[in-house]
């Protein structure tokens, strides 16, 4: 088995999910890397397919998601031709760890994933054929308020945790990492004192064929989304992952752009409101949406101001993004350094593709290209 080259091929198509088409447009971005299916997978193999499923839609427009996530037509086209490349033995895991608000169940309706899983164990009954959410938990929220916390069943196979320490492209800066949650501390603790933990889906680093499948989109906090930010959607805890610092830009932060008071004051506030709600647990549903309101009156809305590292300034989410690549290429799913190379490919979804308020509120663009490499 040879390697694919280290190239990159691109197919343009008209911008739209029409199965045919899309399957046309994955053979064509494979020729053009001149190779083959087989030059990266072996029957038998453990193969992850990891698209871009961050949120089921738009999130002030239900009835769109076409330019959120990975479309189900792509999904199907790549998880064909492996399957046909398996000769019906072996493993295929579509998978991912949405945003935590998210629901994984109503995104695999969307894209058509349950079909698919039905349709392709039908015709290799040797193939057996996973959808699996990667998160340990599912955030109920109300005006963007955490207000309820449900356990997952968690990745089957477990979480690896990586200390990246001096490797870390966090090594050398200091700041009040924040993550996701309303607790702070928590992200600070797998982040300081020389050591930068990740908590890795072991179903991810153990797989021998790693194919992303990501969304060409922009995205608010590194500018764009695609085959280095969609590896967010391989960690289990998003704590583990500092999306920004706390405190504006002389405090040492990249939560807002400015060092002028009103920034600072916003940053007070909104330390004080989730410590509050962490600390108030089931009766935050009943103060904290009336707190949300309030707090959108005084200083707008976040669609319209920049805050929680939504800038061009973010210094923090790029290096997230970086450490996590260094582990998936770098190291296995018992935690130690790789043996040999991982087989890796990344097809990018630019049929419908995203400009503006991304990754979750941009305007849909019809791009009409897939990119392979």
């Amino acid at each position: 088995m040879s390697p694919l080259a280290h190239i990159v091929s691109i197919a343009r198509q008209e911008p739209r999910y029409e199965d045919a088409l899309v399957r046309c447009s994955v053979r064509e971005v494979l020729e053009g890397l001149g190779a083959g299916w087989t030059n990266l997978v072996q029957p038998g193999d453990r193969v992850l397919l990891k698209p871009n499923c961050i949120r089921q839609s738009h999130t002030e427009r239900p009835n769109e998601w076409e330019q959120i996530i990975t479309h189900g037509s792509v999904i199907a086209a790549v998880a064909g031709e492996v399957a046909a490349a398996l000769q019906g033995r072996g493993t295929i895991t579509i998978a991912d760890a949405p945003q935590t608000d998210s629901d994984f169940d109503w995104i695999c309706v969307r894209t058509g994933l349950l079909d698919l899983q039905a349709r392709l164990e039908q015709r290799y009954p040797r193939l057996k054929v996973e959808l699996l959410d990667l998160r340990r938990e599912y955030w109920v929220t109300r005006r963007g308020v955490v207000v309820e916390r449900r356990k997952l069943k968690e990745d089957p196979r477990g979480y690896t945790l990586v200390d990246l320490g001096e490797a870390s492209s966090f090594h050398g800066k200091a700041g009040r990492f924040y993550g996701a949650d309303y607790d702070s501390a928590a992200t600070a603790q797998h982040h300081s004192h020389g050591q930068h933990e990740y908590l890795l889906a072991r179903t991810a680093m153990d797989a021998d064929v790693f194919i992303n499948l990501p969304k060409m989109k922009t995205h608010k906090k590194v500018g764009v989304t695609l085959s280095l930010k969609n590896l967010v959607g391989i960690n289990g805890d998003k704590n583990y992952l500092p999306h920004f610092c706390i405190g504006t830009p002389d405090q040492g932060g990249d939560e807002f752009p400015d060092s002028d008071a009103r920034s600072k004051v916003q940053s007070l506030m909104i330390a004080a409101f989730k410590k509050t709600a962490l600390l108030s647990g089931a009766a935050t549903k009943l103060w904290a949406p009336i707190a949300s309101r309030m707090g959108t009156r005084m200083f707008g809305s976040t669609g319209t101001v920049v805050r929680s590292g939504n800038w061009h300034g973010n210094d923090t989410t790029w290096r997230m993004t970086l450490d996590l690549n260094k582990i998936l290429f770098h190291f296995d799913g018992t935690g130690a350094r790789r043996t040999k190379p991982l087989r890796y490919l990344s097809i990018i979804d630019g049929i419908i593709g995203m400009e503006g308020d991304g990754p979750l509120n941009g305007t849909a663009r019809p791009t009409g290209a897939l990119v392979m490499g």
